[in-house]
């Protein structure tokens, strides 16, 4: 038997006047998600444990069947697992994004989605001024900051603050004050730094500082295949799905096009996914596309990220007969532009059928699952039936 699910990253949301009072599924033209739904079985799946972050590290985490009160120990540590970077036992790995803060006020927790090599540039001239942490370029404005033998600290994610004061939200408990001399430092190397430079007079938003979030140490899981007796594989342009992956023994694999951004090719995941069916039994395939959209509170974009989707999961369809999984991880309201805990909607194409037609919140919550645990989620997609 052959496993996929297809991971839309914050794809369920609220009702919104600008869509007829429809949420993004339900307005959207997606008769490709709407044919699991029909010819399969739908539910609602709870993804964000209670006393938890909404984040897309707990959720997937949680879909993966790993329990985050057992498991997590900080995104940044995922990452840095993704990135190749040998952690030390007490070493403290931190999501560094690249942000643009302006009177004291989040203003993009992206920099305007800074480029890879831009960001690079950046970190390099910071990493020099900062010799008590190292500094590790990732993608666009998504880095990493490592303290050796560090403390921790409770930190805020920039995109849950954004128009806001960050006065409010500055790293607490033992590793705050250098995260917040690395912060002053980052200020100061990026004020007159070329790549700003060259940015401003693009007329696009600097990088004004770095924000230090979700730290933690190296985190050890189960094997996924030992644990379900299916081989995986992991499809995402993100590090930190690649991190959990890489932690739980899953393949990873690379796909040409994949940004992690709107712009990502969802045609070519939609190929690699179906060509590492050949070698795995189960592959999980990722796309940020919608999740990005939602904080940007964009809903052209969300709607436009869903459809282009639908359309990759026609590929999908047409090339592999097994058990397809349809979810989000989370939540990203256009109201909110951030996460909520809200179970999500989930529809399963091989494991029977009921009476649901389409994929929406609203069809989903009838469908014949209920409202299950993720936790109970590829348990029940990989049980052994006869």
């Amino acid at each position: 038997m052959k496993y996929l699910i297809i991971l839309g990253d914050g794809m369920a949301d609220w009702p919104n006047e600008a869509l007829d009072n429809k949420t993004p599924l339900a307005y959207a033209n997606i008769p490709n998600m709407d044919r699991i739904a029909r010819v399969g079985r739908s539910g609602m799946l709870k993804t964000v444990k209670d006393g938890f972050e909404p984040g897309s590290d707990i959720a997937n985490l949680s879909v993966l069947g790993y329990d985050p009160a057992l498991y997590y120990t900080g995104r940044g540590a995922l990452e840095a697992v993704s990135m190749g970077i040998d952690l030390d036992e007490d070493d403290i790995a931190y999501r560094c994004n690249l942000v643009t803060v302006t009177d004291g006020v989040m203003r993009d927790f992206s920099a305007g989605h800074i480029t890879s090599e831009e960001g690079a540039a950046l970190l390099s001239a910071l990493d020099a001024a900062l010799p008590d942490v190292s500094l590790y370029p990732g993608v666009s404005y998504r880095n990493l900051l490592v303290v050796p033998a560090g403390a921790g600290a409770e930190t805020t994610p920039p995109h849950d603050i954004v128009d806001e004061e960050i006065a409010e939200h500055l790293p607490e408990g033992g590793d705050a004050s250098l995260l917040a001399e690395c912060v002053r430092v980052s200020r100061e190397v990026f004020a007159d730094h070329p790549v700003n430079q060259k940015r401003i007079a693009e007329g696009k938003v600097p990088a004004t500082q770095i924000w230090p979030w979700s730290g933690g140490k190296k985190p050890q899981l189960p094997s996924f295949e030992e644990r379900y007796g299916v081989r995986g594989a992991m499809i995402s342009a993100v590090d930190l799905l690649n991190g959990i992956a890489r932690c739980a023994g899953m393949d990873v694999v690379t796909v040409p096009g994949a940004t992690g951004y709107l712009d990502t090719d969802y045609m070519a995941k939609a190929r690699y996914a179906v060509r590492a069916l050949e070698t795995a039994d189960f592959v999980y395939m990722h796309v940020e596309a919608p999740d990005e959209a939602g904080h940007l509170g964009s809903a052209e974009e969300k709607v436009l990220a869903i459809e282009r989707l639908d359309e990759a999961v026609s590929y999908i369809l047409d090339h592999v007969e097994g058990v397809i999984a349809l979810l989000p991880d989370h939540p990203t309201p256009l109201a909110l532009k951030t996460h909520t805990s809200d179970p999500v909607p989930f529809a399963v194409m091989g494991l029977g059928t009921d009476d649901v037609d389409s994929y929406s919140e609203d069809a989903a919550e009838k469908g014949s699952f209920g409202l299950m645990d993720a936790l109970d989620f590829i348990p029940m997609l990989t049980a052994k039936r006869e």
